[in-house]
């Protein structure tokens, strides 16, 4: 009678010659996607002493929220190659969805908690831009940008201006 030696160990054969596999192929979780989300479940079951791997199908990581260079950027999109004359692909971080964090706020302690800020890095906003017409556009943050931004008609100018007037005051306190 043969004894059961349960499931079969896994066989690494397909790693490029000398690379080891990690954890000895044996994992307590397997995360799919490099986005924010799979990110934090990572970092929660790496806390507690889990084993993970992560993958991601891209080239890059970040998923859907990710910030590309030049190339990735043009890859993406199956633009072909990106344009010498835009410069060098480090002097471009796109992000393919704006990423607000509020300074405070429980994200903020939660991603400092389990450690996933080793990976990100925090900025206050400069300024935030949108296309529209065949134009790259500034969004108003100020009530004299609102008056200018030519994003608005009158009215909308108005009650902009008077909500970020509202928004500042309501910070002060």
């Amino acid at each position: 009678m043969e004894e059961d030696q349960g499931p079969p160990k896994p066989t690494f054969d397909w790693l490029p010659e000398g690379m080891e596999p990690l954890a000895d192929g044996e994992y307590d979780a397997i995360v799919l996607g490099t986005g924010l989300k799979e990110c934090v479940i990572s970092g929660l079951l790496s806390v507690k002493g889990k084993k993970i791997l992560q993958m991601d199908r891209n080239g890059y990581y970040g998923g859907d929220g990710a910030s590309l260079n030049l190339s990735n950027l043009f890859e993406k999109f199956q633009a072909g190659e990106a344009p010498t004359n835009l410069g060098a692909n480090r002097d471009y971080n796109v992000d393919l969805i704006p990423k607000f964090i509020m300074a405070y706020g429980n994200l903020t302690k939660m991603l400092l908690h389990t450690k996933v800020t080793r990976y990100l890095e925090f900025k206050s906003i400069t300024g935030s831009y949108v296309y529209k017409d065949g134009k790259i556009l500034k969004v108003p943050a100020t009530p004299e940008e609102a008056l200018r931004s030519p994003l608005m008609g009158l009215f909308e100018k108005r009650r902009f201006r008077k909500f970020i007037i509202f928004i500042n005051q309501s910070w002060a306190l």
